[in-house]
């Protein structure tokens, strides 16, 4: 006889939503987005004579010129609410709604537009059909907040309309008394011609163009922040670290990047049973995950699957950087689709050697800086003096190369903290017992080893890296490795094959763009670099919903690398709440 959990489970698995936006939704927003488009063509184009004609019979000029500058607005408007649409929330679909109805009635009162208003009425009716792909919710702060946006901004520029209005009063005909000043303002703000006569059409246009514009400001700021998704403050609990340790202590061999998801920027959220994770990050509303999940392979589906159900609770675009093949499945699995991001260099300790022609350029830099009399120390963090650990820390800020300490997926962002006791440094020292370099590598596992700092004194001799490298790499059995994961290399191939003999122009063409980037990210030096240590090459992955997301997730991802940095200010973060932990607890590391 079935299990009948097992039955429940599954029958609760073919209920659950996708983790992409459904068809349905995404091409109604694109049709939201297209009729913004016609909206706002339609303003710019001149309008047809004969139409003119018999509308201004009807409405006034001044009357079919606002709804002309109103047509633009929801043009605008249409287009913005197409993003919180493929976010799937009702006041998107509600406002989206209310606006279609408008654009119709002002493509028609602004020229007869029928064609665009068709536009509009078709958006309508493909909203109405959809109604329930509409299910996302904003949080009660994002409403409040946008309430209270909408009264600051709007009393702002009410205030600031009857203000200019004042200063232009000479230009009033007499006998309009400061009331009316009030009314004009807050109707100029909704695009309606408000009462007061001027005696000079400049002035009344210069006023209606103020108001509006106030108007307009006050509605986009309240629309942003009601569309605008719930961030999360990463971190871990003590919980969190206990366990992550715990599994990466039985399941940490797996994948080289584990040991990041300790970095203190990530969250976890755990699968039911607590024997997996999704470590992530929530940046510009797209909750990042990166490597593959943490713990046993078997409970992967669970904590893939309540990672999404997080994404879609909090409207957050879910995507994955540099996960393995093997977890690139899973998540394919659960809806995501994967392209390959670049490929990870691995070298094995048992079959490195020196010899041949192939390492002659590492085995030369190798013998130069060895000639000069550096010396490489390699120890286990916690069986270093404490003021070695202290100026290994100061080398590490000191030697880097910029102020942004780059990294998210493959960094851990910290050297010589008590809890990484495993983690293993490479030091180098000149003929003098200077620190001239270091490298830190975290555990992977039992027996291996990924890399995580890299620091090199400018002054010091060419081919240091070099030599740590192959020092740690001659050394390696007498610290129990047997296996180093070294750095990333983003589109590996291309560079590789791009500037071959018959490379087709596709090919060629990344090969230009990549080259053209490498100028200010080093992306070419990095894959050289790596490569002349023969390693085996690990193909790493980029999971996303749809392709319409890759040009935001690439922003998110090149910001949480820090390879795309913004100014920061002290802006007090709308968060969403951390997901309830499992029942599970773990006391000691494993």
């Amino acid at each position: 006889m079935p299990d009948t959990r097992d039955s429940r489970r599954r029958s609760t698995a073919e209920r659950r939503p996708p983790a992409r936006v459904p068809s349905s939704a995404r091409w109604t927003a694109r049709f939201v987005a297209l009729a913004g488009v016609v909206d706002l063509l339609t303003v710019l184009l001149p309008p047809a004579r004969y139409r003119l004609h018999l509308l201004t019979e009807v409405v006034p000029l001044t009357g079919v010129q606002t709804a002309r500058a109103a047509t633009a607005a929801v043009g605008l408007l249409l287009i913005y609410l197409s993003v919180g649409l493929r976010r799937r929330t009702r006041e998107a679909w509600f406002l989206a709604v209310a606006l279609a109805v408008v654009s119709a009635g002002l493509n028609v009162l602004k020229g007869l537009d029928l064609d665009a208003a068709a536009i509009s009425a078709g958006l309508l009716a493909a909203l109405l059909s959809g109604r329930r792909d509409y299910c996302a919710a904003a949080g009660r702060s994002s409403r409040w907040r946008a309430l209270a946006a909408l009264a600051g901004f709007g009393g702002a520029g009410l205030a600031f309309g009857v203000a200019e209005i004042a200063v232009r009063s000479h230009a009033l005909e007499p006998g309009q008394s400061p009331r009316l000043w009030v009314v004009h303002a807050a109707e100029g703000m909704v695009g309606v011609t408000g009462p007061l006569r001027f005696t000079r059409p400049a002035v009344a246009d210069a006023v209606s163009l103020t108001t509006g514009t106030m108007g307009l400001l006050a509605a986009a700021v309240a629309l942003v922040l009601l569309l605008r998704p719930l961030g999360r403050r990463p971190g871990h609990t003590p919980d969190d670290v206990q366990r992550i340790g715990r599994l990466l202590a039985s399941h940490g061999h797996q994948d080289s990047l584990g040991y990041f998801a300790l970095r203190p920027d990530k969250s976890v959220i755990w699968s039911a049973t607590g024997k997996a994770g999704v470590a992530y990050r929530v940046i510009w509303g797209v909750s990042l995950a990166s490597g593959d999940p943490i713990g046993d392979p078997e409970a992967w589906p669970g904590a893939i699957e309540a990672w999404l159900a997080d994404c879609r609770l909090n409207r957050w675009t879910p995507a994955v950087l540099g996960c393995g093949e093997r977890a690139g499945l899973a998540y394919a699995r659960q809806g995501l689709n994967a392209i390959e991001l670049g490929d990870e260099a691995l070298v094995d300790v048992a079959g490195f050697s020196l010899e041949g022609r192939p390492m002659r350029a590492v085995r030369q830099a190798v013998g130069r800086v060895e000639r000069a009399g550096y010396t490489c120390q390699i120890a286990r963090q916690k069986d270093l003096p404490p003021e070695v650990l202290a100026e290994a820390r100061r080398a590490c800020h000191q030697l880097r190369d910029g102020d942004v300490e780059r990294g998210f997926s493959m960094a851990l962002s910290r050297v010589g903290d008590p809890a990484d006791g495993d983690c293993l440094l490479v030091l180098a020292r000149d003929v003098e017992g200077r620190l001239r370099g270091m490298l830190q590598f975290v555990p992977w596992g039992p027996d291996g080893l990924s890399l995580d700092v890299m620091r090199r004194d400018r002054a010091a001799d060419n081919g240091l890296i070099e030599y740590m490298v192959v020092t740690l790499l001659r050394q390696a059995a007498t610290v129990g490795v047997a296996r180093v994961s070294l750095n990333f290399a983003v589109l590996r191939s291309v560079f590789a094959r791009g500037d071959r003999l018959g490379a087709g122009p596709v090919l060629r063409l990344w090969y230009q763009v990549l080259m053209l980037a490498s100028r200010y990210w080093q992306l070419e030096s990095l894959y050289r670099a790596n490569a002349k240590y023969l390693p085996t090459w690990l193909p790493r992955y980029l999971c996303y919903p749809a392709l319409a997301d890759l040009p935001r997730i690439g922003l998110v991802a090149l910001r949480a690398e820090a390879f795309l940095t913004v100014p920061h200010f002290r802006v007090r973060q709308r968060t969403a709440p951390t997901p309830a932990p499992s029942v599970e607890r773990v006391t000691a590391w494993g």
